[in-house]
């Protein structure tokens, strides 16, 4: 039995969908990423955690918690946690409980978790050179994207 033909709708086709651009793209730039990050010992999301703590470092919060940089990456605790615990087994952060509030942890960069930072820059550079990006438009690029992320983020 022959099925009719379905005409499709051009805003269901997936080269449409800006979801699958965004996806997409984030692969691809995590992928960009990996030789980078294998040289600095990290894996994507471990390197998000110490951009985290590297700003940080020069403008500390008012409460630089496990929970405050769980909010800051958008990320749960299930999540956070095992990334925390491996940067602590690699040398690069300790979690110390507050003295005042010991269910507050703070994470705190080591020695070299500082000095990883200055590691990081030429590669950063190199990656972004070698992939010929533009900085300009990068800039106007991330900022299309966190007005689109502000915007969904206050649906939640």
């Amino acid at each position: 039995m022959k099925q009719a033909p379905v005409m499709l709708d051009a805003a269901l086709l997936l080269d449409n969908q800006l979801c699958f651009k965004l996806y997409a793209t984030s692969r691809a730039v995590i992928r960009a990423y990996k030789p980078m990050l294998d040289q600095l010992n990290l894996t994507y999301p471990q390197y998000l955690v110490m951009l985290v703590l590297w700003e940080w470092q020069a403008a500390p919060p008012l409460q630089p918690t496990v929970k405050a940089l769980g909010e800051r990456l958008m990320l749960d605790s299930g999540t956070l946690t095992p990334l925390l615990k491996r940067l602590e087994q690699l040398g690069m952060l300790v979690r110390q409980r507050s003295s005042e509030d010991e269910r507050e942890v703070h994470p705190l960069l080591t020695e070299a978790g500082s000095e990883l930072r200055e590691r990081v820059q030429p590669l950063r550079s190199q990656l972004l050179c070698e992939h010929g990006v533009d900085l300009d438009e990068l800039a106007e690029l991330r900022s299309h994207v966190g007005e689109l992320l502000q915007r969904f983020m206050a649906l939640r």
